[in-house]
């Protein structure tokens, strides 16, 4: 059996960044993924996604980040399961809990860490016929490699953050861009969408308001699409690639089962430290849900620093943590 102080399940950019804020307090950390790499959807649906939201960094790409953050919590030799997932939690009468895998790895740890972002996660569909006929020939519902649609006619539908963030990014690698999106508002970041509406403004992109995606035409690839607009006129737009970018439809998998309190798909927490109705298991990021709750990375970031010292206080009660700022003491090595 694997022995630790935390097991943190998730090994995206939040569970990476509670290794960093454990490692600070003298705590051991097992990473726990059921994808075979760290990064969480970042690595494994945009690695290639430009972010714009992280402190210190105007711009940074998925991947980027997640190396970043290997690199920060090296010094502190985190130990890793992947490839498997959290089958099952048990609270020993000691306080202290086993935490198994789908594939029979056994934790042994003295405080959990929920860091498994929106959970299991599918993307959302558009609702019209033939999709899967092209999925894979036409249509994709992430981007792994921009390179991939470079000089391509490209359209993405949708309006919230991913899709303005791409919108952004491929309208200086497609050879034509187009956006469209069902509502006459964005929902994603007010300046993402002003880039974006300059971007249409300009002439260096298409972009369709309050239109939606009505049929898909083909033979044996995707040739076209029909849209309608708000007046149900339909028009149809010639393309290589359509891009659906309508969100990921999360689930919550074996974590409904653990007696944990939920909010439909999302962990209760109190924001005093982000501890679960369960002493001893915390939950931070996307998986998470409280009052004015915002799923943005950097607030996981801030959520794993809270955290951190009360997971101390749990996992260490008779001691006083000997935290010091690390512009002044540094990062050490265990």
């Amino acid at each position: 059996m694997i022995q630790t102080d935390i097991c943190i399940i998730g090994a995206g950019p939040v569970g990476l960044f509670a290794v960093f804020e454990a490692g600070l307090l003298k705590m051991r950390c097992h990473v726990v993924d059921v994808l075979p790499q760290i990064g969480g959807q970042l690595s494994e649906i945009y690695p290639k996604k430009p972010i714009y939201d992280i402190p210190g960094y105007p711009e940074v790409n998925a991947q980027e980040l997640i190396d970043n953050l290997a690199k920060q919590i090296a010094p502190f030799h985190p130990t890793y399961t992947l490839g498997e997932k959290v089958s099952m939690v048990k609270k020993l009468d000691d306080g202290t809990f086993e935490v198994a895998t789908s594939d029979g790895t056994m934790i042994g740890c003295k405080a959990i860490v929920i860091a498994a972002g929106l959970g299991s996660f599918e993307p959302r569909k558009p609702a019209i016929e033939d999709l899967a006929r092209f999925e894979g020939n036409g249509i994709h519902y992430m981007i792994k490699d921009p390179e991939k649609f470079r000089n391509k006619r490209i359209v993405l539908a949708g309006g919230g953050d991913s899709a303005l963030d791409w919108t952004i990014f491929l309208s200086s690698v497609a050879s034509h861009l187009t956006l469209i999106h069902r509502n006459e508002t964005f929902r994603g970041a007010p300046d993402s969408g002003e880039k974006v509406m300059n971007l249409a403004r300009e002439g260096k992109i298409d972009l369709y308001l309050n239109a939606d995606l009505h049929a898909v035409n083909g033979s044996n690839h995707l040739e076209s699409i029909t849209v309608l607009d708000k007046e149900q006129k339909s028009f149809d737009i010639d393309l290589d690639y359509l891009i659906p970018l309508y969100g990921l439809s999360p689930k919550l998998g074996p974590i409904s089962g653990w007696g944990i309190a939920l909010e439909k798909n999302n962990i209760q927490v109190s924001t005093l430290d982000y501890s679960t109705s369960i002493p001893g298991i915390y939950a931070i990021g996307d998986i998470n849900t409280y009052p004015g709750k915002l799923k943005l990375i950097l607030c996981g970031f801030h959520e794993a620093a809270i955290m951190a010292h009360s997971a101390y206080k749990f996992v260490y009660p008779n001691q006083k943590p000997s935290f010091k700022y690390t512009t002044v003491s540094g990062v050490h090595e265990f």
